[in-house]
């Protein structure tokens, strides 16, 4: 039986997340606005007028494609890229060819099985965005806000092999970008959208069948389902004895089949050239030292750091450093707290993302701070507060806007450790259920359970249950 590998190569556009667009002053970001109110006479292609770079652009392209491990060329240019589509009001876009502003590149994508492999950046260029059609029966519409909105574009090598991993590149990427501050790559706002280019060959071999490309695809699953689909359709087709069309496909997400939109353009049919209303991009050493220098620890460093450092689990590591922002929250809480590194992880990841996920909130937004978990932390530590007390002042904390110490003093929340007292209420809670007592006596040890409610009930809570269990258990034995 033969055994089939697949090779996919993919094509993202990342929207960058400047104020401007790329070679006008329009507001770039547009989503929600009424079509064709963000348009000038330059991003809609009127004649006689001239682009103006962006420096924000530029600057950004080169540090995403610092942080993909690219070379950030000194001198770059701009070309034009000739196709006719109705969105496309000049009839070409504006984007690099040959001297992109980022030269090679990689990423080390995680796999499940630990290891890592190595995915290669074959081209990284700037470039504008085209508007948008929308089809109604009988007629079309065009929105021109998108147009001149500032892209990178990314294309990998052919070095993927299955769909999981390349939606594991996208979440990768997508995570990159948002924690670098270029891109928010709101992917259901068209601000990140990938295209796969697909084929098959033996496993083994290193002989290709032509490939397909699936075009503009802004959801990851969605993704890996049309890519994983176009597989198994070419494994069928070559075992049928048929040749693969190299046709640029389009999937349908609702019911999740793939359609042919045209056959696959090449390179030769853009016909590119030198754009000759702009100058070459040029970077001197110095801000490209400064673009290096204001690069932040990439996830993946910081991910390994808090491994190494803080002795975390790869998945508690992996949670923590999801968003830089979480990442940023997760250490100035162990800094406010000066305990154990996996104490923090564990408050963090259970009880602050429970929180913000049932507030659907962001951590930007939290009257409860970094500096105000590790203090309720402390006092769970420290022994003023028990644990259960202390996870219901994480969302007291919040809801009532004020700090964890004046909640613990206004509500009498501190812990019972008066052991005497503690005794005391053992003993009457002991007293008045004799049928528990002879379970327990008798070989139900579990029941020892049951005795803790009943007395953290009547202490509202607020006793240490290790001194209860303690004193329970020293009562009741025989």
């Amino acid at each position: 039986m033969t055994v089939y590998e697949a090779v996919i190569g993919l094509e993202i556009h990342v929207q960058l997340n400047t104020e401007s667009k790329i070679f006008c002053s329009c507001k770039a970001d547009s989503w929600g606005d009424p079509p064709n109110t963000n348009i000038c006479p330059v991003c809609t292609g009127q004649p006689g007028v001239l682009p103006v770079p962006n420096q924000a652009v530029i600057e950004k392209g080169a540090t995403l494609a610092a942080a993909m491990n690219a070379e950030i060329r000194r001198e770059s240019y701009f070309d034009r890229k000739n196709y006719f589509y109705p969105d496309l009001p000049k009839g070409y876009q504006i984007t690099q060819y040959d001297l992109a502003i980022g030269q090679g590149g990689y990423l080390e994508l995680p796999l499940e099985d630990g290891g890592t492999r190595r995915i290669g950046i074959e081209k990284m260029h700037i470039e504008e965005d085209a508007g948008k059609t929308i089809h109604k029966p009988g007629r079309r519409l065009l929105d021109f806000n998108r147009c001149g909105v500032p892209l990178v574009e990314m294309v990998t090598s052919p070095d993927l092999r299955s769909a999981e991993e390349a939606a594991a590149f996208i979440r990768y990427l997508r995570r990159l970008v948002r924690w670098i501050g270029v891109s928010d790559a709101d992917m259901e706002k068209g601000k990140m959208r990938f295209d796969a280019n697909v084929s098959i060959r033996e496993k083994g071999s290193s002989v290709l069948n032509p490939k397909t490309e699936i075009k503009n695809m802004n959801s990851i699953e969605h993704g890996r389902e049309a890519i994983e689909t176009e597989i198994q359709r070419q494994i069928k087709e070559v075992e049928a004895g048929g040749v693969i069309e190299s046709w640029t496909l389009d999937w349908d997400e609702e019911t999740k089949t793939l359609s042919k939109m045209r056959s696959k353009e090449t390179e030769a049919d853009y016909r590119y050239f030198k754009e000759p209303d702009l100058l070459a991009v040029k970077l001197d050493e110095d801000r490209i030292q400064e673009i290096l220098d204001s690069l932040p620890e990439l996830p993946h460093q910081r991910e390994e750091r808090f491994v190494v450092d803080f002795k975390l689990s790869h998945k508690e590591a992996a949670t923590l450093t999801a968003e830089r922002s979480l990442a940023d929250y997760y250490e100035k809480t162990l800094q406010s707290y000066g305990g154990h590194p996996k104490t923090a992880a564990n408050w963090v990841i259970n009880d602050l993302l429970g929180l913000v996920n049932d507030l659907e909130v962001s951590l930007d937004d939290l009257y409860l701070s970094a500096e105000r978990l590790g203090e309720i932390i402390k006092l769970v530590e420290e022994g003023k507060i028990n644990t259960s007390t202390g996870r219901e002042l994480v969302r007291n904390t919040e809801e009532m806007k004020k700090e964890p110490g004046q909640i613990v003093e206004e509500q009498g929340l501190a812990q019972l450790t008066d052991t005497s007292a503690i005794e005391a209420i053992c003993q009457e809670v002991i007293e008045a259920n004799p049928d528990q007592v002879a379970q327990y006596r008798s070989g139900k040890k579990g029941v020892i359970g049951w005795f803790m409610g009943q007395v953290m009930a009547q202490t509202g809570g607020k006793a240490d249950p290790q001194a209860v269990r303690e004193i329970l258990t020293g009562l009741l034995e025989p």
